[in-house]
Protein backbone atom coordinates (compact mmCIF):
# COMPACT_ATOMS: atom_id res chain seq x y z
CA UNK A 1 0.00 0.00 0.00
CA UNK A 2 2.09 3.64 -0.96
CA UNK A 3 1.18 5.99 1.55
CA UNK A 4 2.21 9.38 1.16
CA UNK A 5 3.44 12.34 3.49
CA UNK A 6 1.90 15.40 4.26
CA UNK A 7 4.76 17.37 1.49
CA UNK A 8 3.92 14.76 -1.11
CA UNK A 9 0.53 15.39 -1.30
CA UNK A 10 1.30 19.65 -0.89
CA UNK A 11 3.30 19.44 -3.89
CA UNK A 12 0.17 17.05 -5.96
CA UNK A 13 -2.60 19.08 -4.79
CA UNK A 14 -0.39 22.41 -5.46
CA UNK A 15 -0.58 23.88 -2.27
CA UNK A 16 1.14 24.71 1.11
CA UNK A 17 2.30 21.95 3.19
CA UNK A 18 0.50 23.36 6.24
CA UNK A 19 -2.86 23.28 4.20
CA UNK A 20 -2.61 19.28 3.85
CA UNK A 21 -2.21 19.27 7.73
CA UNK A 22 -5.10 21.35 8.01
CA UNK A 23 -7.07 19.34 5.99
CA UNK A 24 -5.57 15.93 7.76
CA UNK A 25 -5.87 17.42 11.53
CA UNK A 26 -10.06 18.20 10.66
CA UNK A 27 -11.14 14.97 9.29
CA UNK A 28 -11.14 16.01 6.17
CA UNK A 29 -8.51 13.99 4.61
CA UNK A 30 -7.65 10.70 6.67
CA UNK A 31 -4.89 8.99 7.29
CA UNK A 32 -2.54 8.30 10.45
CA UNK A 33 0.19 9.41 12.15
CA UNK A 34 3.43 7.65 13.06
CA UNK A 35 3.14 6.59 16.53
CA UNK A 36 5.83 8.00 18.65
CA UNK A 37 5.73 11.69 16.23
CA UNK A 38 3.98 14.24 14.85
CA UNK A 39 4.12 12.94 11.07
CA UNK A 40 0.92 12.08 9.12
CA UNK A 41 0.85 9.59 6.33
CA UNK A 42 -2.05 9.71 4.04
CA UNK A 43 -2.96 6.21 2.17
CA UNK A 44 -2.85 6.36 -1.48
CA UNK A 45 -6.80 5.36 -1.65
CA UNK A 46 -7.82 7.88 0.64
CA UNK A 47 -5.42 10.49 -1.20
CA UNK A 48 -6.94 9.38 -4.44
CA UNK A 49 -10.91 9.79 -3.20
CA UNK A 50 -10.30 13.27 -1.78
CA UNK A 51 -9.25 14.20 -5.04
CA UNK A 52 -12.06 12.82 -6.65
CA UNK A 53 -14.79 14.44 -4.25
CA UNK A 54 -13.07 17.83 -4.30
CA UNK A 55 -12.75 17.94 -7.66
CA UNK A 56 -9.37 18.57 -8.01
CA UNK A 57 -7.43 16.57 -11.00
CA UNK A 58 -5.67 13.06 -10.12
CA UNK A 59 -2.43 14.35 -12.03
CA UNK A 60 -0.07 11.08 -11.94
CA UNK A 61 -1.99 9.60 -9.59
CA UNK A 62 -5.07 8.70 -12.46
CA UNK A 63 -2.77 6.12 -14.21
CA UNK A 64 -2.63 3.68 -11.21
CA UNK A 65 -6.56 4.63 -10.45
CA UNK A 66 -8.22 3.95 -13.17
CA UNK A 67 -8.83 1.47 -15.90
CA UNK A 68 -8.11 2.69 -19.08
CA UNK A 69 -10.60 1.17 -21.68
CA UNK A 70 -10.05 1.49 -25.35
CA UNK A 71 -13.30 0.74 -27.68
CA UNK A 72 -12.94 -0.15 -30.74
CA UNK A 73 -16.55 0.47 -32.49
CA UNK A 74 -18.31 2.23 -35.42
CA UNK A 75 -21.96 1.47 -33.23
CA UNK A 76 -22.33 4.80 -31.65
CA UNK A 77 -25.45 3.18 -29.80
CA UNK A 78 -22.91 0.34 -28.10
CA UNK A 79 -20.50 3.15 -27.46
CA UNK A 80 -22.76 5.38 -25.79
CA UNK A 81 -24.07 2.14 -23.80
CA UNK A 82 -20.48 1.27 -22.75
CA UNK A 83 -19.31 4.61 -21.85
CA UNK A 84 -22.57 5.22 -19.95
CA UNK A 85 -21.21 2.05 -17.29
CA UNK A 86 -17.64 2.79 -17.50
CA UNK A 87 -17.63 6.75 -16.29
CA UNK A 88 -15.20 8.18 -14.41
CA UNK A 89 -16.89 8.24 -11.33
CA UNK A 90 -16.53 4.21 -11.56
CA UNK A 91 -12.89 4.62 -12.19
CA UNK A 92 -13.06 4.12 -15.97
CA UNK A 93 -11.34 6.10 -18.18
CA UNK A 94 -12.20 5.70 -22.05
CA UNK A 95 -11.24 6.38 -25.19
CA UNK A 96 -12.61 5.15 -28.67
CA UNK A 97 -11.27 4.06 -32.06
CA UNK A 98 -13.40 3.02 -35.55
CA UNK A 99 -10.91 1.56 -37.52
CA UNK A 100 -7.65 -0.92 -36.81
CA UNK A 101 -5.47 2.04 -38.04
CA UNK A 102 -6.75 3.95 -35.31
CA UNK A 103 -6.41 1.65 -32.69
CA UNK A 104 -3.24 1.07 -33.06
CA UNK A 105 -2.57 4.89 -32.73
CA UNK A 106 -4.73 5.20 -29.69
CA UNK A 107 -3.36 2.10 -28.01
CA UNK A 108 0.39 3.56 -28.31
CA UNK A 109 -1.02 7.01 -26.83
CA UNK A 110 -3.66 5.55 -24.39
CA UNK A 111 -1.83 2.28 -22.93
CA UNK A 112 -5.29 0.92 -21.96
CA UNK A 113 -5.46 -1.73 -19.81
CA UNK A 114 -8.41 -3.01 -21.53
CA UNK A 115 -9.44 -3.38 -25.24
CA UNK A 116 -13.00 -4.17 -26.24
CA UNK A 117 -13.05 -4.95 -29.95
CA UNK A 118 -16.39 -4.87 -31.69
CA UNK A 119 -16.08 -7.80 -34.54
CA UNK A 120 -19.36 -5.65 -36.08
CA UNK A 121 -16.07 -4.16 -37.64
CA UNK A 122 -15.44 -7.04 -40.01
CA UNK A 123 -14.18 -10.30 -38.24
CA UNK A 124 -10.32 -9.65 -40.64
CA UNK A 125 -9.99 -6.74 -39.45
CA UNK A 126 -10.81 -7.47 -35.71
CA UNK A 127 -8.83 -10.52 -35.52
CA UNK A 128 -6.05 -8.59 -37.09
CA UNK A 129 -6.36 -6.03 -34.24
CA UNK A 130 -5.96 -8.83 -31.47
CA UNK A 131 -3.49 -10.46 -33.20
CA UNK A 132 -1.33 -7.17 -33.88
CA UNK A 133 -1.87 -6.13 -30.45
CA UNK A 134 -0.88 -10.06 -28.93
CA UNK A 135 2.65 -9.53 -31.03
CA UNK A 136 3.53 -6.47 -29.30
CA UNK A 137 5.70 -7.17 -26.22
CA UNK A 138 3.98 -3.98 -24.58
CA UNK A 139 0.42 -4.99 -25.13
CA UNK A 140 0.53 -8.93 -23.57
CA UNK A 141 -0.86 -8.09 -19.90
CA UNK A 142 -3.60 -5.78 -21.68
CA UNK A 143 -6.90 -7.50 -21.50
CA UNK A 144 -8.09 -7.80 -24.73
CA UNK A 145 -12.48 -8.50 -25.09
CA UNK A 146 -14.26 -9.48 -28.45
CA UNK A 147 -17.78 -8.14 -29.02
CA UNK A 148 -18.85 -10.64 -31.34
CA UNK A 149 -22.41 -10.18 -33.30
CA UNK A 150 -25.33 -12.27 -33.15
CA UNK A 151 -26.27 -13.18 -36.86
CA UNK A 152 -26.42 -16.73 -36.29
CA UNK A 153 -23.37 -17.28 -38.94
CA UNK A 154 -20.43 -19.44 -36.64
CA UNK A 155 -17.57 -17.54 -35.33
CA UNK A 156 -14.56 -19.55 -36.59
CA UNK A 157 -10.77 -18.12 -35.53
CA UNK A 158 -8.11 -18.26 -33.30
CA UNK A 159 -9.69 -17.19 -29.48
CA UNK A 160 -5.73 -17.49 -28.12
CA UNK A 161 -5.15 -13.62 -28.34
CA UNK A 162 -8.67 -12.83 -26.55
CA UNK A 163 -9.58 -12.85 -23.07
CA UNK A 164 -13.34 -13.11 -22.83
CA UNK A 165 -16.17 -13.01 -25.40
CA UNK A 166 -19.64 -11.45 -25.93
CA UNK A 167 -22.27 -12.36 -27.97
CA UNK A 168 -24.37 -9.00 -29.32
CA UNK A 169 -26.84 -8.03 -27.62
CA UNK A 170 -25.27 -8.26 -23.99
CA UNK A 171 -25.68 -6.75 -20.77
CA UNK A 172 -23.17 -3.56 -20.87
CA UNK A 173 -23.55 -3.15 -16.90
CA UNK A 174 -22.14 -7.41 -16.69
CA UNK A 175 -19.14 -6.20 -19.11
CA UNK A 176 -18.25 -3.18 -16.62
CA UNK A 177 -18.45 -5.10 -13.90
CA UNK A 178 -16.46 -8.11 -15.38
CA UNK A 179 -13.96 -5.54 -16.24
CA UNK A 180 -13.92 -4.13 -12.96
CA UNK A 181 -12.88 -7.54 -11.96
CA UNK A 182 -10.23 -8.36 -14.45
CA UNK A 183 -8.73 -4.89 -14.15
CA UNK A 184 -8.96 -4.63 -10.60
CA UNK A 185 -7.02 -8.18 -9.90
CA UNK A 186 -3.84 -6.07 -12.14
CA UNK A 187 -4.25 -2.64 -10.35
CA UNK A 188 -5.79 -0.87 -7.59
CA UNK A 189 -9.55 0.43 -8.76
CA UNK A 190 -10.57 3.21 -6.39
Amino acid sequence: MKVFTTGQVAKICKVAPRTVSKWFDSGRLKGYRIPGSQDRRIPREYLIKFLKEHGMPLGDLEDEAMAKCLIVAQDQVLIENLKRELPPEKAFKVAVAASGFEAGIQAESFSPDCIIVDFSIGKIESVQICQNLRKNVDFTDVILIALLPDDGQPMSFDRSAINETFKKPFDAHLLAERLRTLIGAKKELV
